[in-house]
């Protein structure tokens, strides 16, 4: 996510926009890297891409650095737009991987900007419902299914569900020790990590989506404390 500084707007028109665009595509080319979502928002963006030839902070601060000089050269202004360095988490599981997804598709809605997902125009879902050689939307539509039209539609579906998902944003996180997570299994009878595993699934599974509810506990916290591995922890509902 880049943020414009003092939360200030960073597209003054649709011009803006799609210069960014274009600098995105540019640099696509230059830096070799997959772009799997993006929003342009007003005063911040979001991007999902993977890195190959080139790190993240590479790729970003090309971009970066072309806009805001084509941006203060338009605007006849000097100094930056961007607000510090870019924030960033790492995409660890084809669960989160949607997720994130989702989330930047949801921006305009959740901002109260649009009534649905399809409304905003400045975001990669347009480039998942029509054929596009900007975003690399096989690879997405392939989580859903090998059936190129069921795949869409079920895309689809997921990218509309109501969600309390949260990435990157500017809210203060709530944190859970290690040892509060410790004490709550031990009220419920779950004196060790071994305890929790040898539990049948099902319970297991409730007491792990219990848990999650908890605001302030992580996917690594848990996996770390249960010795349960991320990736199980993250598909439990």
């Amino acid at each position: 996510m880049m943020r414009g500084i003092n939360k200030q707007i960073i597209f003054e028109d649709d011009m803006d926009r799609l210069m960014l665009l274009s600098l995105i595509k540019k640099y696509r080319r230059i830096c070799g890297f997959n772009l799997y979502g993006y929003c342009f928002m007003n005063n911040h963006i979001h991007l999902l891409l993977q890195e190959k030839e080139e790190t993240v902070s590479k790729v970003i601060q090309r971009i970066s650095v072309s806009y805001v000089q084509w941006y203060n050269k338009k605007y006849d202004r000097c100094g930056h737009l961007f607000q510090d360095r870019f924030r960033s988490e790492v995409v660890e599981t084809s669960s989160s991987f949607l997720k994130v997804l989702r989330y930047i598709h949801q921006n305009p809605l959740k901002a109260g900007l649009t009534k649905t997902i399809f409304e905003w125009e400045w975001s990669s879902i347009h480039d998942y419902l029509r054929p596009s050689d900007f975003i690399d939307r096989e690879f997405v539509l392939q989580l859903f299914s090998t059936d190129s039209y069921q795949a869409l539609q079920l895309f689809s579906n997921y990218m509309q569900l109501s969600n309390n998902d949260e990435f990157l944003d500017d809210i203060p996180r709530i944190t859970i020790s290690d040892a509060e997570i410790i004490d709550y299994l031990k009220r419920i009878d779950i004196p060790t990590s071994s305890a929790l595993q040898q539990l049948q699934k099902e319970k297991r599974n409730a007491i792990i989506a219990d848990l999650k509810m908890i605001k302030g506990i992580s996917i690594r916290q848990l996996a770390r404390i249960t010795g349960i591995s991320k990736s199980v922890i993250d598909r439990i509902q």
